[in-house]
C-alpha cells in the first residue's frame, strides 16, 4: 500500500503542476477577453451600433466572461495548491460549461455570417435614409466613411435617396478635404471626382469573409482546450482521492 502511494505521488505532482499552468493561461484568456470587451466598448461602438438592429450588449458579455473566467482561473490554481477532490470537480463542471457556452457561440456566429451581412445592409441603409448629421447612428455614419475611406452602401450615388442629401448633400467621405467644396458634394456628376468610390458595405462584409475562417479557427482553439483543463482536473481529483482512500 505505502509503494502505491509513493507511485501516486509524483503522478499527483505532475498533474498538479500541468494544471496550475493550464489555469494560469485560462487566467490570461479571461484577462483577454475582459481587455477586448472594454476596448469593443470604447472604440467600436460605431460599429456595434450598425451592424446591430437593436441596442446590442456584446463587449458587455465579453466583459462578464472575462470576468468570470479570470475568477474562475484564480479558483483553479487555489483548488490545485489545496489540492481539494470536491473543488476540482467543481473547477471541471465550469471548464465544461464554458466549453459548450463558446461551442455554441462560435458555431452559432459562422453558421449565421449571412444573416449579420444582411443586417449590416439594413441598418446601414436604414442609418443612412435617416442620416441627420446629429444622432449617434449619424455620427457612427461618418466615422465608418472616414475610416473606412468609403461612402454610401454600395456607393457614393446610394446618398441621392436620402432626404439629407436634398439639402446638403453627400456627407463628408471626400478623398481630400482641401480639394471638397460643400457644394461640389450636391452634384453627383461632380462629387463623383471628389468623394472615395467603394462602398463601405463591400469593405465591410469581404473583411468579415477573409477573417471568418481566422477568427472560427481560434474560437474552437480555445473552446477544444477547455478539454484539456477538464481531463487535467478530473484526473487531479481521482488521483487525490484514491490517494487519501490508500492511507486510510
Amino acid at each position: 500500500m505505502a509503494s502505491r502511494r509513493m507511485e501516486t505521488k509524483p503522478v499527483i505532482t505532475c498533474l498538479k503542476t500541468l494544471l496550475i499552468i493550464y489555469s494560469f493561461v485560462f487566467w490570461i484568456t479571461g484577462v483577454i477577453l475582459l481587455a477586448v470587451g472594454v476596448w469593443g466598448k470604447l472604440t467600436l461602438g460605431t460599429y456595434i451600433s450598425l451592424i446591430a438592429e437593436n441596442s446590442t450588449n456584446a463587449p458587455y458579455v465579453l466583459i462578464g466572461t472575462g470576468t468570470t473566467i479570470v475568477v474562475f482561473g484564480l479558483f483553479g490554481c487555489f483548488a490545485t495548491c489545496r489540492g481539494s477532490p470536491w473543488m476540482l470537480k467543481l473547477y471541471a463542471m465550469f471548464l465544461s460549461l464554458v466549453f459548450l457556452a463558446e461551442l455554441v457561440a462560435g458555431i452559432s456566429g459562422f453558421v449565421f455570417r449571412h444573416e449579420i451581412k444582411d443586417t449590416f445592409l439594413r441598418t446601414y441603409t436604414d442609418a443612412m435614409q435617416n442620416y441627420n448629421g446629429n444622432d449617434e447612428r449619424s455620427h457612427a455614419v461618418d466615422h465608418v466613411q472616414r475610416s473606412l475611406s468609403c461612402c454610401g452602401v454600395q456607393n457614393y450615388t446610394n446618398w441621392s435617396t436620402s432626404p439629407y442629401f436634398l439639402e446638403h448633400g453627400i456627407p463628408p467621405c471626400c478623398m481630400n478635404e482641401t480639394d471638397c467644396n460643400p457644394q461640389d458634394l450636391h452634384n453627383l456628376t461632380v462629387a463623383a471626382t471628389k468623394v472615395n468610390q467603394k462602398g463601405c458595405y463591400d469593405l465591410v462584409t469581404s473583411f468579415m469573409e477573409t477573417n471568418m475562417g481566422i477568427i472560427a479557427g481560434v474560437a474552437f482553439g480555445i473552446a477544444f482546450s477547455q478539454l484539456i483543463g477538464m481531463l487535467l482536473a478530473c484526473c487531479l481529483s481521482r488521483f487525490i482521492t484514491a490517494n487519501q482512500y490508500e492511507m486510510v
